[in-house]
């Protein structure tokens, strides 16, 4: 008999493998996907956690080889727990559960501190979320930590110490369901190497991520039109978790028709390559314009930083005709475009005037495009200096859609277009847990032995969220969910 089980395998499911390893001597991790593809969803991120912290005393902390030219080179800032919970609060449109998020944004910090000794390593997202003014490098949005090696470089750092503390891990093993009778969880029932086996434990965590990848689910929960996004991550977050927790009782919670979705390579393949990872993503659009197939804007591109906007612009993508768009730029502002944008799979245009470049947009109206853009470089206000480093209030006037932000003219060539489609990243909507990551019943009760965390909990994510607080999500709930599984398999025994 195994002491805890932890159904998953990224980076929630081994943070709560290696809290639970604090406080209990057998643990297990079910991984439904090969070694090889391994991480789940984690796997795929480019590994940002969005943390509250105070200037670069905290980065310091968190960074081993943080020198002090680097650290005369850039400007931290701060973000204080008080901007972490505003944000939470304003991008979800104040429906995230209160209790939870307090804990998410007040163990941010401690958490990340917590990774780091168990072997994480951490470094400032100087190349995402920083550009250099006057020789200092500016953070922005709220988003500074990244893991050294992204997801996959997070993924491997916990494995690695899971798997030194004494974790079992078990790969291509399935949950199917969870063991249970009237006194709570026994175990799980898996199917591993081809055979299907009980497993009993004294606590399950169940870690699994959200539905994402199970196209019924998609179009029954988030609507007509969703089984034709693309997945970004993982093939295997088909909901198992979830699905087995309902069965066993849980309280479904959250924003079950929410999701997070990005705008994605049109021609990605229909789940995650994880040769290509998170660089089939294309955030630099507040930097120029996005147009759908009938040659019209859609969208404020300059309505907040990328980093508050880009998680519901893929539903908004969706919407538009043929599910697509371009992304428009011009020559003044392709050195701040993302590396992303540099990939040998991507689709591109390129011209050296306007007229020829919307001549070249497939499936678009390129006549309607090239009214669209100069329609657009007339409203634009050049009379107020441009900053990305801030919201710099250089807007639109007169358009029915505005550009609140970022808006240059589209006149220097280069002039270069990107296809992008919609690429669903995880489902908002999960099973109901408490402060302590248990797990609660539809009749409001703990479920004794069952803890969540994760994509699989509602009640967090509502209609969008600030960026990199989703790895941050899976860490915080994971090490809590671990440590009280842990707990109470000392006092099942």
């Amino acid at each position: 008999m195994y002491d805890v089980i932890v159904v998953g395998g990224g980076n929630a499911a081994l943070c709560a493998a290696l809290a639970a390893r604090e406080h209990c001597d057998k643990v297990l991790v079910l991984e439904r996907a090969p070694e090889e593809e391994s991480g789940g969803n984690s796997r795929f991120t480019a590994g940002l956690l969005r943390i509250a912290y105070d200037g670069a005393q905290d980065m310091q902390r968190l960074i081993d080889d943080l020198s002090p030219e680097l650290l005369a080179q850039t400007d931290f800032g701060t973000y204080t727990e008080a901007q972490f919970l505003d944000d939470m609060a304003s991008v979800t449109e104040y429906r995230c559960d209160p209790d939870l998020t307090e804990l998410l944004v007040t163990r941010s910090l401690d958490t990340a501190l917590w990774m780091k000794s168990k072997g994480v390593r951490f470094t400032a997202a100087w190349g995402r979320q920083a550009f250099k003014v006057e020789g200092r490098f500016k953070f922005w949005g709220g988003l500074t930590l990244e893991a050294v090696g992204g997801g996959p470089g997070l993924v491997e750092a916990l494995t690695q110490s899971a798997k030194k503390r004494g974790v079992d891990i078990w790969y291509r093993a399935r949950a199917l369901s969870l063991i249970a009778d009237d006194a709570g969880v026994h175990g799980v029932v898996v199917r591993h190497q081809g055979k299907s086996e009980r497993v009993p434990s004294k606590a399950v965590v169940l870690a699994a991520g959200g539905f994402q990848a199970n196209t019924e689910w998609r179009t029954r929960y988030l609507g007509p039109g969703w089984e034709l996004a693309k997945v970004r991550g993982t093939r295997f977050n088909t909901g198992d978790g979830i699905r087995m927790a309902l069965d066993a009782g849980a309280a479904a919670t959250g924003n079950w028709s929410g999701c997070h979705a990005v705008a994605w390579e049109r021609n990605a393949p229909e789940t995650g390559d994880l040769a290509v990872g998170d660089q089939f993503q294309k955030h630099s659009y507040p930097w120029g314009i996005y147009i759908n197939a009938l040659g019209k804007r859609f969208v404020d591109e300059g309505a907040d930083f990328r980093n508050y906007t880009y998680a519901k612009y893929g539903r908004v993508i969706l919407q538009q005709p043929g599910q697509f768009a371009w992304q428009i730029f011009d020559g003044k502002v392709r050195h701040l475009l993302r590396d992303e944008y540099k990939i040998r799979q991507v689709t591109k245009r390129t011209a050296n005037t306007l007229a020829e470049l919307s001549s070249q947009l497939e499936d678009t109206d390129g006549k309607a495009t090239l009214a669209e853009i100069e329609a657009y470089n007339r409203a634009v206000r050049t009379d107020v200096p441009f900053n990305p480093n801030e919201k710099d209030g250089r807007g639109t006037r007169g358009l029915a859609i505005p550009k609140s932000n970022w808006a240059n003219t589209i006149d220097t060539p280069p002039f270069e277009a990107y296809a992008v489609t919609c690429g669903i990243t995880f489902t908002f909507g999960g099973v109901k847990i408490n402060t302590d990551a248990q797990v609660l019943s539809s009749d409001g009760e703990t479920i004794p032995g069952l803890f969540a965390a994760g994509e699989l909990v509602g009640g967090i994510f509502w209609f969008n969220y600030p960026g990199g607080s989703g790895l941050t999500n899976g860490a915080v709930f994971g090490r809590i969910a671990g440590t009280n599984a842990g707990k109470t398999a000392g006092v099942r025994s």
